[in-house]
């Protein structure tokens, strides 16, 4: 798995790691949908936008993109999918911010001079090596620097990161996908480990036996079908029909029609 489709997982499923890490913890995450759009009859996808939902356009939209490999068109590429977006998309959005993430210095390209209008008002750069590493440092950061973590310290890293998630958070499905979310650096940094191996170095195996690990994911299971069910309905499908394909209570598959 590619870095930028682990900070992709990351910044959709907890978007406030993303509001942390650029220095604005305070921003309401939930005015915001994380996507990777694509551009219309080019090849090129921006990694991600955090675009605005319909009744906050007067907040700016974030385009995010980790570079973690020296690439001299990196920036030409930026700024041409951006402005694209603007052209295909049209957002309401008067502010606009490129947020780059790069794992370190030596890795940022040069900046074309044609670019330097758009430095000041709206390019943000963040060097995960060369953030300094706070004690009180928030469960999301952290989990952020794992990812750049060397190996040496991974692994002990990463069980610490385990046991903070189940001391801090009380939401036992934000617990489950966190916790799953470091196991999967995990997995990325050390691709020749088993998974039986990592759950081992990490005190995962005996978690999953929890009850409440295995009520979250019954959660997490449920939520992920009953997203299912609008999709299926356009399709002309009857309730029974869903219900009998998701394997769902045919009275909750009639409470998500009606609220359609």
């Amino acid at each position: 798995m590619k870095t930028d489709v682990l900070f992709y997982e990351i910044f959709k499923e907890i978007p406030n790691i993303f509001f942390e890490l650029i220095g604005q913890p305070n921003i309401n995450s939930n005015a915001y949908e994380f996507t990777a759009p694509e551009l219309k009859q080019t090849s090129l996808r921006l990694d991600g936008v955090f675009s605005t939902r319909q009744e906050f356009f007067n907040q700016p939209l974030y385009f995010v993109e980790t570079q973690f490999y020296k690439d001299e068109e990196f920036y030409d590429r930026l700024f041409t999918g951006i402005f694209l977006y603007f052209s295909q998309y049209k957002p309401l959005n008067s502010d606009w911010y490129a947020v780059v993430i790069y794992d370190r210095r030596s890795n940022e390209a040069t900046l074309p001079p044609r670019y330097r209008a758009l430095v000041e008002p709206h390019l943000r750069r963040f060097y995960l090596n060369e953030t300094e590493e706070a004690t009180e440092e928030s469960l999301g950061l952290k989990i952020v620097r794992l990812v750049v973590a060397s190996q040496q310290r991974t692994g002990e890293l990463a069980k610490q990161l385990v046991s903070r998630a189940r001391e801090e958070l009380a939401d036992s499905l934000i617990q489950q996908k966190v916790i799953e979310f470091i196991e999967t650096i995990v997995v990325y940094k050390f691709p020749n480990m088993s998974r039986e191996e990592i759950e081992a170095m990490l005190n995962i195996s005996l978690l999953r036996e929890t009850r409440v690990y295995q009520e979250a994911a019954e959660e997490g299971e449920l939520r992920a079908k009953v997203k299912l069910v609008p999709k299926l309905l356009q399709k002309g499908l009857s309730i029974q029909e869903i219900a009998d394909v998701l394997e769902l209570d045919i009275e909750e598959v009639r409470r998500v029609a009606r609220e359609q």
